[in-house]
């Protein structure tokens, strides 16, 4: 893939009125899901459950792409059809998630550094075969007494920026993904500092590595008050923090930013990427990559019961058209009483 093709994939990702679905999940993740549903996390039904996602009717009108995890791009659909080409077919992009997980960060007591980049290349190379054009990689920060660190900061940064011109070299789109997990007491100040000091690190690594911006998409955290902290920041607050923390940090070659729901709930999601739409004047595509906050009322409508796949389906097509309003700023809560 060239490097045209490389920032006409991103631009495509962000799409007018669109954003990313979420799907995955690693074998453990999905696993405490699906236990929440009381529904056995086997192979099957894992794919059964893709699957419900991945054809529902009029899911393009406001997806874009949809991240994949290693097992889910190997599968495939009940008429033969591997799940990367049930997503083309539709005009959806595949992705792949590409990191092996957090790990403890040696002689760094509560913090983590994400691993994967051993062998990347080759599989780059097998994941683009199966159908992927965009990748993604996730590194945890987390704030505490003590944390995080300047050097934990910078090993992931580091890392993100090793994974991104790899990605490239392969002709995929890479979508960076520093989170600042909102777990904790601290306040929204405290977030900002962090995820402005976290992003800053990102660029300067990702500049020194070449990456090409232009072929990249930024997937961070909003700035919100941790979830324990006794005064929560309001949704017009948050938008007005996150979008002076991306001004200060993000260079306006990065085509979009994706913003993660990160323990959200689907509502709140959406209204603050509403409202960061409705303030504007901002470089980038403001758009949404989420998980759960698109997901959770698809599982509970489901609940592994294939006679409920409709129901199922009709709450994700709501929760994504709900999220591509609100990537214009004509997001309301009326739209949710017409779920």
């Amino acid at each position: 893939m060239s490097l045209a093709d490389l920032v006409s994939t991103a631009d495509a990702l962000v799409a007018t009125g669109k954003g990313i679905l979420a799907a995955d999940e690693s074998t453990g993740t999905i696993k405490k899901r699906f236990d929440s549903i009381t529904v056995e996390s086997t192979e099957e039904n894992r794919r059964l459950y893709r699957q419900l996602l991945f054809t529902t009717e009029g899911l393009a009108d406001f997806i874009s792409g949809v991240i994949l995890f290693d097992e889910t791009i190997r599968q495939s659909a009940d008429d033969g059809r591997a799940f990367p080409e049930v997503l083309s077919s539709q005009g959806i992009l595949p992705g792949i998630k590409v990191d092996t997980g957090a790990k403890d960060l040696a002689a760094f007591p509560g913090e983590k550094i994400t691993e994967g980049l051993d062998g990347i290349r080759d599989r780059y190379a097998e994941y683009r075969d199966l159908g992927a054009r965009f990748a993604k990689w996730r590194a945890v920060i987390t704030i505490g007494d003590a944390t995080p660190t300047r050097e934990c900061i910078h090993a992931n940064a580091h890392a993100l920026a090793r994974y991104a011109a790899l990605a490239q070299e392969a002709g995929i789109v890479p979508i960076v993904e520093p989170e600042v997990l909102m777990d904790g007491d601290h306040t929204i100040e405290r977030c900002r500092e962090v995820t402005e000091a976290t992003l800053a690190a990102v660029y300067q690594e990702m500049g020194e590595s070449r990456v090409v911006l232009d072929g990249t998409l930024l997937k961070p955290n909003m700035i919100v008050s941790g979830k324990g902290c006794p005064s929560q920041a309001d949704v017009q607050q948050v938008a007005e923090e996150t979008i002076l923390v991306l001004k200060r940090t993000v260079p306006a070659a990065v085509p979009g930013i994706v913003f993660l729901s990160g323990g959200q709930s689907s509502e709140l999601a959406t209204a603050h990427l509403n409202a960061m739409n409705a303030i504007g004047g901002v470089p980038w595509e403001l758009s949404f990559s989420y998980g759960r906050a698109l997901q959770e009322s698809t599982l509970k409508a489901w609940g592994g019961n294939p006679i409920k796949a409709a129901a199922a389906q009709k709450a994700l097509y709501h929760r994504a058209k709900c999220n591509g309003a609100a990537r214009f700023g004509d997001y309301t809560d009326k739209m949710e009483d017409a779920a």
